[in-house]
C-alpha cells in the first residue's frame, strides 16, 4: 500500500512585477480613476506617487480642465461643476490651490491680475494706465506651491525703440500678455517658457518677447496696420488687448474689419493677414488647429437674435479666396444666451454665456474641437470680466515647481 502524501497547499499567483504594473497604471487615461487606484493597495500608491511615474504620466496624458481663473470671484478660481467628469479633481485642486496672489510682492498700488495660464503656470500683470510708455510688472506663479518668479521690466531702450515709431498721443497705456504656446512641452515641469506682451497703439501694435532661458525682454516686432493694408479704427485696435487665438505656431487677432485677421508667425515674427470667409466681418472669430494642417474657424454672432449663433468652418488651405474648399458646420448651443469667446486651449474653445431674465446669470461652456461636443463647465461669478481657462492635474499629480 502506497503511503498517502499530504495535500499540496494552493500556491498564490505570483505578484505582478512592478514594471508591468506601472505599464498598466500609466495607461489609465482619467487622473480621477488613477487617484482611486491608489486607494486600492499600498503598492499602487507607492508606484503612482513616485515622482518618476508622475513625470512620465504627465508627459503621456494631456492635463484636464479644472476650471476658470476669475479675478472677480472671492477665491479667484471657479472649479468645474458636477455633472462634468472633471468635477471631483477640480474641487480637490481648488481646495489646495491659492489664486489670491497676496504672497507675491508688487511695487504699485494695483493688485496682480491674471492674464493667461499654461502648463500649470499663471501669468500675472500689473499695468497702471498712465500716459506715456510705462512698462508693466509681470510675475509667473504656481497656485499649488505658492512659488513665483518676478519677471524683469521691459527695458527702457526696448520700449524706446518702439516709442520712436509711435506718433504723440497714439499710445493708450494698455498692454496684453500671454504665454507663447511654443515655449513649453505641456508636461515637463522643468520646461522653459516665453511670454508675449502686446502693446496696441492706433497705427501699430508692438510685440515684446520674454525668455526664461535668458531672463530678458526683446522687441519681437512691430505690426504696422497700414503696411498690411488694414484701416484699423480706434474702437478696433483695442481688441488686440484681449482677443487672440492660436493655430500651428501662429497667433491670430480678430480686429473686426474687412473679413481679415492679423496673423503673427511666432518663429519668424512676420506679420501677415488671414482672410476669413464672406460675411464674417460682423462675427467674432476664433482660429484653431483642425488637424492635418487645416485651419478651423469658430465664428460667433454678435446678435442675440441670430438663429445660427455658432458656426465651425474648416479651411482646407490658406488662399486669397477664403471661401474655397470650405466645410461648414452649425453647432447647437444649449440655451438662449448672449455668447462671447473665453479662450481656447488643449483642443477646446470656451464660451461665456449671458442669460437674461429677472436674474441675469453667466456660465462657461466648452466646445471640443474634434467632436464639436458642447458641455456646460460651471457658473461664473460675474456677468462681466475676463476669465482664463486652467488646465492641470489633481494636487498629488501636479508638478511641484512653477
Amino acid at each position: 500500500m502506497e503511503p498517502i502524501l499530504p495535500a499540496t497547499e494552493a500556491r498564490a499567483p505570483p505578484a505582478l512585477a512592478n514594471h508591468l504594473l506601472e505599464e498598466i497604471l500609466v495607461r489609465i487615461h482619467d487622473p480621477t480613476d488613477l487617484a482611486r487606484a491608489t486607494a486600492m493597495s499600498k503598492t499602487f500608491r507607492r508606484l503612482v506617487t513616485d515622482p518618476n511615474f508622475l513625470r512620465r504620466y504627465r508627459s503621456i496624458h494631456p492635463p484636464i480642465l479644472l476650471g476658470f481663473i476669475d479675478h472677480s470671484s472671492v477665491r479667484g478660481f471657479l472649479p468645474v461643476d458636477a455633472p462634468h467628469p472633471n468635477a471631483p479633481a477640480a474641487h480637490g485642486f481648488a481646495g489646495a490651490a491659492e489664486f489670491t496672489y497676496d504672497y507675491i510682492p508688487r511695487s504699485r498700488r494695483w493688485g496682480w491680475a491674471p492674464y493667461d495660464a499654461r502648463d500649470g503656470r499663471v501669468l500675472l500683470m500689473i499695468c497702471e494706465y498712465n500716459a506715456g510708455l510705462v512698462s508693466p510688472e509681470f510675475a509667473v506663479c504656481g497656485p499649488l506651491t505658492r512659488g513665483y518668479t518676478l519677471l524683469p521690466p521691459i527695458p527702457d531702450d526696448v520700449l524706446a525703440s518702439v516709442g520712436a515709431q509711435v506718433p504723440d498721443g497714439e499710445h493708450v497705456g494698455i498692454f496684453n500678455a500671454f504665454f507663447d504656446h511654443l515655449g513649453g512641452n505641456g508636461g515637463d515641469e522643468d520646461a522653459q517658457f516665453r511670454v508675449m506682451c502686446c502693446m496696441p497703439c492706433v497705427s501699430l501694435a508692438a510685440v515684446f518677447v520674454y525668455s526664461s532661458v535668458f531672463d530678458s525682454w526683446t522687441h519681437g516686432t512691430s505690426i504696422v496696420y497700414a503696411a498690411l493694408g488694414l484701416n484699423v479704427q480706434l474702437e478696433n485696435h483695442l481688441m488686440l488687448c484681449r482677443r487672440h487665438s492660436w493655430a500651428y505656431g501662429c497667433v491670430y487677432w480678430d480686429v473686426g474689419i474687412s473679413n481679415k485677421m492679423i496673423k503673427l508667425d511666432i518663429n519668424s515674427m512676420a506679420a501677415t493677414t488671414f482672410s476669413l470667409p464672406a460675411d464674417h466681418e460682423n462675427r467674432e472669430t476664433n482660429v484653431v488647429d483642425a488637424g492635418e494642417g487645416k485651419i478651423g474657424m469658430l465664428s460667433l454672432s454678435a446678435s442675440f437674435y441670430d438663429t445660427l449663433p455658432l458656426r465651425y468652418s474648416i479651411q482646407q488651405n490658406e488662399s486669397e479666396n477664403a471661401s474655397e474648399h470650405l466645410v461648414e458646420t452649425t453647432i447647437s448651443l444649449p440655451c438662449e444666451c448672449d455668447y462671447c469667446f473665453a479662450g481656447s486651449e488643449n483642443g477646446y474653445v470656451f464660451l461665456k454665456g449671458l442669460q437674461g431674465g429677472p436674474f441675469v446669470t453667466s456660465a462657461a461652456f466648452s466646445v471640443e474641437i474634434k467632436t464639436l461636443k458642447v458641455e456646460r463647465v460651471c457658473v461664473l461669478s460675474s456677468k462681466i470680466g475676463y476669465v482664463v481657462p486652467y488646465f492641470g492635474f489633481p494636487p498629488f499629480m501636479s508638478p511641484r515647481r512653477i
